[in-house]
């Protein structure tokens, strides 16, 4: 009986052993930092991954993330140093450095959000509101975000916090100012689209007129030179009918003769009456008729 009664307490000894040592070991992920805390004091910051040694029942283990963590801030409506306003959206990451700090400040991630939202909403509006609507939108936004993150970072490092990055995702006019802006920019662009359709008109018509013109000096540059060398054909042409006139009279009154058969007998609605036996035909009855000189001249 009394081996039972030593066999139990023995059982239970080792049970109770079992549980203080698994009650005096915690570990170590690493992707987290350990604070541990005894009796609502905190005792050490165990950042190093691994198992490590606590005083059971006593010591609470507070596991703390050391990961790099995002912040999603909603859509803020800022004030530009123009006086015009933009609906900003941005996001910012960060990691927890001093966890004791952060614990003692915050408590929490959801807690440490909510306070990391209000201190971007503040870096925001002061960083914004230095400067004009066009340096947001277009020409720093690199050193804006920089700005931005400097103090945040500033202001988070009492929580125990490190601000790795801040980011401008959109920065755009409030919707009902952005249909007005567009309905300026459409109507100066077609504003500016009728005054180069006006101005290509009157080139246009410059050049046409000036195309014209010229036409019309080389039209009649053709034309001069046309009737020059027209003269000068028929200046030609009757320095040879002379020519030939002279070498033969009666082969030149021959030709005369038979071109003007040619040219009277053609189809037409010209009518005319002559006498067989008329000059004009005596080629018909005598081809071989002779013309005196004097007539040959004459004609």
């Amino acid at each position: 009986m009394k081996t039972g009664i030593a066999g139990i307490v023995s059982l239970f000894v080792l049970l109770v052993a079992v549980v203080v040592g698994y009650g005096s070991v915690f570990t170590v992920n690493q992707t987290e930092q350990v604070l541990l805390v005894r009796l609502g004091e905190p005792v050490r910051v165990v950042t190093e991954p691994g198992l490590n040694f606590k005083v059971p029942f006593i010591d609470t283990v507070i596991s703390i993330d050391k990961r790099i963590l995002d912040l999603e801030n909603p859509a803020q409506e800022v004030i530009a140093s123009d006086q015009k306003r933009l609906v900003v959206d941005a996001f910012a990451r960060y990691r927890i450095k001093d966890a004791l700090r952060f614990y003692q400040s915050l408590g929490s991630i959801q807690a440490a959000n909510i306070q990391l939202t209000t201190l971007l909403n503040a870096a925001l509006r002061r960083v914004l509101g230095e400067v004009t609507f066009i340096t947001v939108v277009r020409d720093d936004r690199d050193a804006l975000m920089a700005k931005i993150r400097t103090q945040l970072d500033r202001e988070a490092a009492s929580y125990g916090i490190a601000v790795i990055d801040v980011r401008i995702r959109r920065a755009d006019l409030p919707e009902q100012n952005s249909q007005a802006v567009y309905q300026r920019m459409q109507t100066e662009r077609q504003r500016e689209a009728a005054e180069f359709r006006a101005q290509g008109g009157q080139k246009a018509q410059e050049i046409r007129s000036k195309a014209d013109r010229e036409a019309t000096v080389i039209i009649a540059d053709a034309n001069s030179q046309a009737e020059q060398v027209r003269g000068e054909g028929d200046a030609e042409r009757n320095r040879l009918f002379a020519e030939a006139y002279s070498k033969d009279a009666d082969f030149f009154a021959f030709y005369r003769s038979m071109s003007a058969y040619e040219a009277s007998m053609k189809s037409g609605d010209t009518r005319f009456l002559l006498r067989p036996d008329s000059e004009f035909f005596r080629y018909f009855a005598n081809p071989a008729s002779k013309t005196p000189a004097t007539s040959g001249a004459a004609r």
